[in-house]
């Protein structure tokens, strides 16, 4: 199995396209902080991003994307002198997907948002930081260059299914950034995205995550990497801050979160699924992770269960 993909998915990722912004002049759109991970890429053109703590602004240039990770505010600008106004009532205004800024059409962007479950935070987003660019001349880029003509080739299209296949290639570009961050800047990566720019501890999460139930030791993880116990105990703690066996319980806590989410099963075949002998053995670790009981955490998410706002108007 693979950790980013099982990670993804378990988080119940999800891509929301927004409305195209087409600008040129002096301009400057200002964005509430985004619900979830905010993208946008530059399809013709060049501008800049400014994001509220960030200390000078990033330069986006034809070809570029970016992903922000936090819920911050960020404005896009032409021009530093420009009046930042909202992006809210463009985005209502825009027509047939395309909101209007400035005067002229030097630059287009496309854009939207990733969603994920209410874990992400902890799993996913805090190993990462605050903003990722992706410049177009890096080699690497290529694979989100190809995502990203195949979105737009998608919505321009607008054969049967068009708006789906293009959300999942979103998630497919998601994947290739996160890929290309961990290659180019691993050092700067911390907590379980670092694990996966390890070899050693790399293996080790493969083997967790293909065989969940299993009862592993130290011991058995560390030959998955050819290592010694002590040397793949230190490489994990000191890469995903966790020891092998504790992250082997947070990913069977976040199974089962899952299983009680989305389905039916009982607690004891839950238990048993994700490698608890008991019920009683899964109840206590499960409180101990979360701060509820499984029972509880179950009717918790049932009660929280409501339709999310449409995508195309979210900035």
């Amino acid at each position: 199995m693979d950790p980013l993909e099982d990670v993804l998915a378990l988080l119940g990722t999800r891509a929301h396209l927004s409305t195209g912004m087409s600008a040129g002049g002096s301009w400057a759109v200002r964005f509430e902080p985004p619900d979830g991970v905010k993208f946008n890429a530059v399809r013709r053109g060049r501008c800049l991003l400014d994001v509220e703590g960030l200390d000078a602004p990033i330069s986006l240039a034809e070809g570029d994307c970016f992903l922000l990770t936090r819920p911050l505010v960020f404005t896009l600008f032409s021009d530093p002198h420009a009046v930042p106004v909202d992006a809210g009532p463009l985005w209502t205004a825009a027509r047939d997907g395309l909101a209007l800024v400035g005067d002229g059409a030097d630059t287009l962007l496309v854009g939207g948002r990733f969603s994920f479950g209410d874990r992400a935070r902890s799993l996913l987003l805090d190993g990462l930081p605050p903003v990722i660019h992706v410049p177009a001349e890096t080699g690497e880029a290529s694979a989100v260059r190809w995502a990203l003509d195949q979105i737009d080739a998608e919505l321009r299209g607008r054969a049967i299914g068009s708006t789906l296949a293009a959300e999942h290639l979103a998630v497919v570009m998601l994947i290739h950034i996160l890929r290309l961050h961990l290659a180019r800047e691993p050092r700067a990566v911390s907590g379980w995205l670092a694990g996966l720019a390890d070899p050693v501890v790399a293996a080790a999460l493969r083997s967790v995550h293909a065989r969940p139930a299993h009862p592993w030791t130290v011991a058995e993880l560390a030959r998955t990497g050819a290592v010694s116990r002590s040397t793949l105990a230190a490489r994990f703690k000191d890469t995903v801050g966790l020891g092998p066996l504790d992250y082997l319980t947070r990913w069977r806590i976040e199974l089962a979160s899952r299983r009680l989410r989305d389905g039916g099963d009982t607690l004891a075949t839950i238990a048993h699924a994700v490698g608890y002998s008991s019920e009683s053995a899964l109840s206590t670790a499960f409180k101990r992770i979360t701060g509820s009981s499984p029972r509880e955490y179950r009717r918790r998410s049932a009660g929280a269960r409501l339709p999310e706002p449409s995508p195309s108007q979210a900035p």
